[in-house]
């Protein structure tokens, strides 16, 4: 193994041969797969995407070895000079993943968990190492923010075939990687797949020269993107493509491909290296293309939703007419700001400034051509910055966004989904209903119902089509202002676009996005404002004036004439300028701000600000700024020209670059997400501090144990029903469930009560008691409820655990099959119904739970007139009841059920296996056998005394009183009942190598009557459980009292006061229930083996020997 050890140690020296490598790589990488599952103790679920050699920094020292990047864990091993070294970190736990250099560390990785700091150093190469990190550190943290990222990891291909150098993992998130940046360059959707891309030139009519750039191709587009910034770029849907061929070649025009759009625009692309294959393939995808205005491949996110909810048919199955929506809507045809308008006088009309601006986008038009197919260059943005005209607003919205293409390729969506949404009754509708009055009211265009009913059917519908986000806060504000330049239809896909692509996360749950910008927004003011970001720290305030900035898109914060140009420069720039914008905010009043003495005093400076940023060039009559309103002063502060501030910003922060943002985000998602676990662990720990007896310290450790087990089987589980389960949206305290396999692992890991073969059965009982909603699956609440009684319980509360575990429901009727019988025959009455007072208020209270109960209450109670009289102050009453019996109550030892014979075989068998690994074993097995005899001559007693008092209007309490209270039989027949039971016992007992009593005889039981449980244990009370054979013979178990006793005695019971009055006369069980457990030793023995237990079902036995030694 040592030399083994050493010669991966070096293998990093092996680059010089690398053509020799190539032809092993397959081989070797299948080996690297085997060698990382038995080193780590990985199940064959666990997938290795690559291994990388490297450095590990243990203190000062480097240990040279391998780096395994798998998809959830990042594991590294060294065995150099007889030194092993093993490290396994799952990307769960990553907070901080970064590149560095630095004297001591050249060319580092620095991975960071919540405790600790590991440095990775001499890669080969560092980059393609980090960009894997990188991508396998997201897709845990999507497996913490939503159940889709777990089934984005199991839909990771398997490889179909040998490769080369990279495992087919390897490749498949590689190529992820490029359609995630391809999407995002392009604003294209997320079912668009990149089929390749290629160097070549574009002749620009415009411009009359040859561009430099990049080709793309994927299912659905073509496009192409300058290599110099913002020079050009070209978006070609296929559906709108007609002829696609090769031109002639020449000397100044190398191999040229023409692509003709059904607008009779014309694209010529040349310097192509494999034009005959590009052509090839673009034609491959253009027959596979519907014909436009027709549907392609509905979205991922609607197909679950169209077949779960049927479309409205008429009497002859056509589609009937809809309710809701229709085309004949005046929201269906034209924005609301257009339809308010037309009533405004003459004076806020067009403007010369407006019909320049309509002027110069005609022009522009003419030149780069118009709609999908349009250059967009420089002048593009140029145009932009200077404000779209109000006309032209929602044209170039959806252009910009994205939406367009969305809206062409699915029409008839948004009508579908509103005739299927409205009406339904969710949470998500409830808060729609409840914001709807608060978008936009200063605006006339809100101010009635058909303003009202088309924000109300355009976010009902985007609910409808994303459960996931549903609705938020926010989603309102920014809706309204689509509405008005936009149709329904089209602020529809609008808000598709914001929500899905250009803010993602951002209208979640847990507004996860806008944190990760906020964090962004923080780390960009500390570079580019260093002395007020110190101050702002000092007061708290960036943190809070950004995230409405960010989520309104400053809507909510500044005039809205003012704030809707900077909606314009976002859907064509993306989030990049509203980081310019609030940059340049907070430059403009530095100085004011470095003056601040407290947040409120900067929170005022700012808002002030704001209120007057105006737009002199609007043509819409002046709306009212409801923040503008609520604000005072002595004098008016100077006006800010929007224009001047959007100028201000892109020539003070125009330096900043979408990739540079989206690295940045990359670090802020890891420390937001881990946040938010972080709070969810403290709000889940407040929750249930008070209930439980362990410390705070104690419940977070236990609570990582519980969610690492959670999310260990949502990606090593055989189903995804692990995945499905983890639902963010829910609260905190719900959010993860383990079931029965997996609390049956935390059972014998943390557990006190370990009982060999039998834990798994005892776990089971426990997990069946604590799970009240009989769902199969246990919250974090429950399952400390169920340690905390093992470890902090007193001796009755412990037994009283122990009972309740084999009584239904935790006693499953497989285990015991007489259990539900022998229940119902101690709790049914047979004695007369008396009418006193007293037994009613009992029934009611334990049966009135609705108001039809109520009333067969009172027809059973009595009949006639005076309970007719009576029925408003009866029903009143009975509310009262109703309300005490939900009020908690907690349990006594009195409330318990009896437990029957075959109940009780199992308690006894379960108290052996709990013996059996003890230091006292031999103590505690002498005590358990005279407790067993004593608890069973108790329940015969107690039979014949529930017996002979059948007849009698006696009160149960009788039947359950304490061993000490029973008074012995004079005499009880050897060969009768009182001995069936008996014999069954001790069969069971014998079974379980368990020692009992004697039997004695009748002038014993009469000599020793007030001593039950003194009697001793065959002869001496010194025979050993080993010494127990076929030919011993025990009391009880010979001849046909053995064939009597095979038959469960149905009328024997014994009450949990029996069974503690009982133990408290040993000694030693009374020790060993009074014993306190220990947790801390527990829980780091839990750790040390959630290092190595990795599904033991995975690894051969002789793995497991050698990873042991």
């Amino acid at each position: 193994m040592a030399k083994e050890g050493a010669s991966l140690g070096i293998i990093a020296e092996e680059n010089k041969s690398k053509a020799a490598l190539e032809d092993e790589d397959s081989g070797k990488f299948r080996e690297a797969e085997l060698k990382m599952r038995k080193l780590f103790g990985m199940p064959g679920e666990e997938k290795l995407v690559n291994y990388y050699s490297c450095s590990y920094w243990k203190g000062r020292v480097p240990r040279q070895g391998w780096v395994y990047l798998s998809v959830n864990h990042l594991c590294f091993y060294s065995l150099l000079l007889g030194k092993e070294v093993t490290l396994v970190v799952q990307w769960t736990e990553v907070t901080r993943l970064e590149k560095n250099a630095t004297l001591l560390f050249p060319e580092s990785v620095r991975v960071s968990t919540r405790h600790t700091e590991h440095y990775f150093s001499m890669f080969l190469n560092v980059n393609d190492t980090f960009k894997l990190m990188e991508q396998l550190a997201t897709i845990a943290m999507r497996q913490l923010l939503d159940n889709e990222g777990f089934a984005a990891d199991h839909s990771l291909p398997k490889a179909c075939k040998t490769l080369k150098n990279v495992s087919a993992l390897k490749r498949d998130l590689d190529a992820r990687a490029k359609n995630e940046r391809y999407r995002a360059l392009f604003r294209l959707t997320q079912d668009e797949r990149l089929d390749g891309h290629t160097d070549c030139t574009l002749w620009t009519p415009f411009a009359k020269m040859h561009i430099v750039g990049q080709l793309f191709v994927s299912n659905n587009y073509i496009c192409f993107c300058s290599r110099e910034e913002d020079l050009c770029q070209l978006i070609i849907p296929l559906r709108e493509v007609s002829i696609v061929e090769k031109a002639d070649s020449s000397s100044v025009l190398p191999c040229p491909v023409s692509i003709s759009t059904k607008n009779k625009m014309t694209f010529l692309f040349a310097n192509l290296k494999d034009r005959d294959f590009l052509v090839q393939r673009i034609s491959d995808f253009l027959q596979r293309t519907p014909e436009s205005g027709h549907s392609g491949s509905p979205s991922p996110s609607t197909t679950p939703l169209s077949s779960s909810l049927p479309t409205p048919t008429g009497a002859a199955g056509e589609p009937s007419q809809r309710r809701h929506y229709s085309p004949s809507l005046p929201t269906a045809t034209q924005g609301l700001l257009h339809i308010y308008q037309k009533d405004t006088p003459e004076e806020h009309g067009p403007k010369a400034k407006e019909k320049m601006k309509e002027e110069s986008w005609n022009i522009h038009f003419l030149e780069f051509g118009r709609g999908v197919c349009m250059y967009r260059t420089s002048k593009t943005r140029e145009l932009v910055l200077n404000g779209i005209p109000e006309s032209l607003r929602g044209e170039l919205w959806l252009l910009f966004s994205g939406a367009q293409n969305e809206m062409d390729t699915h029409p008839g969506y948004y009508a579908e989904r509103v005739e299927q949404a409205m009406g339904r009754c969710t949470l998500a509708t409830e808060e729609i209903e409840r914001d709807l009055h608060r978008s936009m009211p200063e605006h006339h265009a809100f101010q009635n119902e058909m303003g009202i009913a088309a924000l109300r059917r355009v976010l009902t519908a985007y609910a409808c089509r994303n459960p996931g986000i549903g609705y938020c806060q926010a989603m309102n504000i920014v809706t309204s202002v689509l509405l008005l330049y936009c149709t329904e239809e089209e602020a529809f896909w609008l808000l598709v676009a914001l929500c899905e692509r250009m803010l993602p996360d951002y209208y979640n749950t847990r507004v996860v996005g806008a944190l990760v910008d906020q964090g962004v927004f923080e780390e960009l003011t500390r570079a580019c404002l260093p002395f007020l970001y110190e101050h702002m720290q000092e007061l708290g305030v960036i943190s809070t004036i950004s995230l409405s900035w960010f989520l309104t898109l400053f809507l909510s914060v500044m005039p809205f004439d003012s704030a809707v140009l900077l909606v314009d420069c976002f859907f064509y720039e993306g989030i990049k300028v509203i980081f310019q914008v609030a940059l340049a905010v907070l430059h403009a009043n530095m100085d004011t701000l470095l003056d601040c003495n407290d947040e409120g005093e900067a929170m005022t400076i700012l808002g002030r600000y704001l209120d007057n940023v105006v737009n002199k060039q609007t043509v819409s009559p002046p709306i009212p700024h409801l923040h503008a309103l609520l604000t005072s002063g002595d004098e008016p502060p100077p006006q800010i020209d929007v224009f001047q501030l959007i100028k201000s910003s892109c020539d003070k922060f125009g330096s900043l670059r979408a990739d540079v943002i989206e690295q940045m985000r990359f670090h802020q998602r890891l420390k937001v997400i881990q946040s938010l676990e972080d709070t969810a662990k403290r709000s889940v720990v407040r929750a249930i501090m008070t209930d439980s007896a362990f410390s705070i310290g104690e419940l977070e450790e236990l609570y990582v144990h519980f969610k690492a087990k959670h999310i260990m089987s949502c990606y090593w589980g055989s189903s995804t029903t692990a995945a499905e389960r983890h639902d963010p949206s829910l609260p905190y305290l719900e959010q993860y469930r383990i079931d029965l396999g997996q609390f049956c692992q935390l059972f014998g890991a943390l557990g006190t009560w370990l009982c060999g073969t039998h834990t798994a059965t005892l776990a089971a009982r426990l997990f069946r008691l604590l799970d009240m909603n009989k769902d199969g699956l246990i919250n974090f609440k429950e399952f400390v409820t169920g340690l905390s009684g093992m470890y902090h319980g007193d001796m009755t509360e412990k037994l009283k655990l122990l009972y309740n575990l084999h009584l239904p429901p935790a006693l499953c009727p497989e285990e015991a099959e007489s259990a539900l019988e022998a229940t119902q025959f101690f709790t049914d009455d047979d004695t007369p119904q008396e009418p006193p007072f007293l037994s009613d208020l009992d029934f009611l209270v334990q049966e009135v739970t609705s108001g039809e109960e109520v009333k067969e209450a009172e027809d059973a109670s009595g009949s006639g007139d005076a309970e007719e009289k009576k029925e408003v102050k009866d029903y009143k009453y009975y509310l009262r009841m109703w309300a005490m019996e939900n009020e908690p109550k907690k349990e006594t030892i009195k409330d318990l059920r009896r437990m029957n014979q075959e109940q009780f075989i199992e308690l006894c068998k379960t108290l052996y296996n709990m013996f059996s690994e003890d230091p006292l074993e031999q103590e505690l097995y002498h005590a358990i056998a005279t407790v067993a005899s004593l608890l069973l001559r108790i329940g015969e007693v107690g039979k014949k005394f529930t017996n002979n008092g059948a007849n009698k209007p006696t009160d149960n309490t009788n039947a359950q009183a304490p061993a000490a209270e029973l008074p012995q039989p004079e005499k009880e027949e050897p060969n009768g009942e009182s001995s069936s039971g008996q014999s069954l016992v001790c069969r069971a007992l014998a079974e379980a190598q368990l020692e009992t009593p004697p039997q004695q005889t009748s002038d014993e039981e009469v000599k020793d009557d007030t001593s039950v449980s003194s009697y001793s244990i065959v002869s001496t009370g010194s025979l050993q459980c080993e010494d127990i054979a076929d030919d011993t013979v025990l009391i009880g178990c010979a001849g046909d009292q053995q064939r009597r006793g095979s038959i469960l005695d149905g009328d024997w019971s014994i009450t949990f006061e029996q069974v503690l009055a009982s133990m408290l006369t040993e000694p030693p069980l009374v020790d060993y229930f009074e014993k306190k457990g220990d947790i801390h030793a527990r829980m780091a023995g839990c750790k040390m083996q959630r290092r190595v237990e990795r599904q033991v079902s995975s690894s051969s036995d002789h793995e497991l020997a050698q990873l042991s030694t």
